[in-house]
């Protein structure tokens, strides 16, 4: 049978899709409105408060995707890991968790989607949840979202070497190397990674790759004439020709840097305290006492450039 709409029936019809388009239209304003009080609330450091505004946002408008990811970093912000082992901290971080897993699935802002997996990772880290099993397939994806983005590959990589997969954490940072290879911050992390392994020659040749590329940076000369220093002075198993090979190698590195930038004050030290290790393996007195002159004009000149430079001048 065919249904009948009366003119009476119509016009209640009407009546209702209004009320339900601005029943609508109500909530996202008093979203956006809950929205605007998290955030002042947020800003202030309040983050309970802020945390139940902005769930409020997401009650009243589920869509408002952006508020997910701020409630999550307000229930963030109010996990101490000093206080891990107690009920109501701990569930703060699990509340993140949630929060930030929902921001990562339904945002559509790509910006606010690579934020929240970020901000997820950290949340398993060593600081908080401790479960690098869980972080390491969301590093995974973000590989996946964003192949080009080096900081995944070196976040990978750290996860792999606490854990103790030295194999794994080198692979991954070679493929950021892959991805990216005229990167100073490549070749930064490489070098750290093998220094915290106590490889000395790969530590140095990532920094030498930095400085092909970056033959204009005094800072890198700086890093790589201290660890010639650093070798020379505290790995008791070396020969003194070995010594003064790294010396002469570190001196060499701190004069380049100083080429580049004269009152690089550090580097001024830095070249004292090798000028002192050279008078070291010297039998000759004079040749001693001129080393050792040196070596004293050059902290005395690195103190006036430090005093220069703090006050401005």
């Amino acid at each position: 049978m065919q249904r009948r709409f009366t003119a009476a029936s119509l016009v209640l019809l009407a009546g209702l899709s209004l009320s339900l388009i601005g029943c609508g239209k109500l909530n996202e304003l008093k979203a956006r409105k809950s929205f605007k009080d998290a955030n002042l609330l947020y800003t202030q450091q309040e983050y309970k408060r802020a945390a139940d505004k902005y769930k409020e946002t997401v009650e009243f408008d589920p869509t408002f995707t952006t508020a997910y990811f701020y409630l999550a970093n307000s229930y963030d912000q109010m996990f101490k890991a000093t206080k891990r082992g107690d009920a109501e901290n701990d569930a703060c971080l699990t509340k993140a968790i949630d929060n930030y897993k929902v921001a990562a699935e339904k945002d559509q802002d790509p910006k606010m989607r690579k934020l929240a997996l970020q901000y997820l990772v950290n949340a398993y880290g060593p600081d908080k949840l401790n479960d690098p099993g869980q972080a390491v397939p969301i590093i995974e994806k973000m590989i996946q979202m964003d192949p080009q983005d080096t900081n995944n590959y070196f976040a990978l990589a750290k996860m792999y070497e606490d854990a103790g997969q030295y194999e794994e954490a080198e692979k991954h940072l070679s493929k950021a190397r892959e991805v990216k290879p005229k990167d100073p911050a490549v070749y930064g992390q490489m070098a750290g990674f093998y220094n915290r392994q106590g490889e000395f020659d790969k530590t140095i040749e990532a920094y030498k790759r930095w400085q092909e590329i970056e033959p204009n940076n005094p800072e890198v000369y700086y890093t790589i004439g201290s660890f010639y220093w650093d070798k020379a002075y505290h790995d008791t198993k070396l020969k003194e020709s070995e010594k003064k090979d790294l010396v002469n190698s570190g001196i060499q590195e701190i004069d380049k840097a100083l080429q580049i930038k004269p009152d690089y004050y550090e580097a001024v030290n830095r070249k004292g305290l090798l000028v002192r290790l050279q008078a070291g393996f010297t039998k000759d007195k004079a040749q001693y006492d001129q080393l050792m002159k040196q070596a004293d004009e050059l902290l005395q000149r690195s103190i006036a450039l430090q005093k220069k430079k703090a006050a401005g001048v």
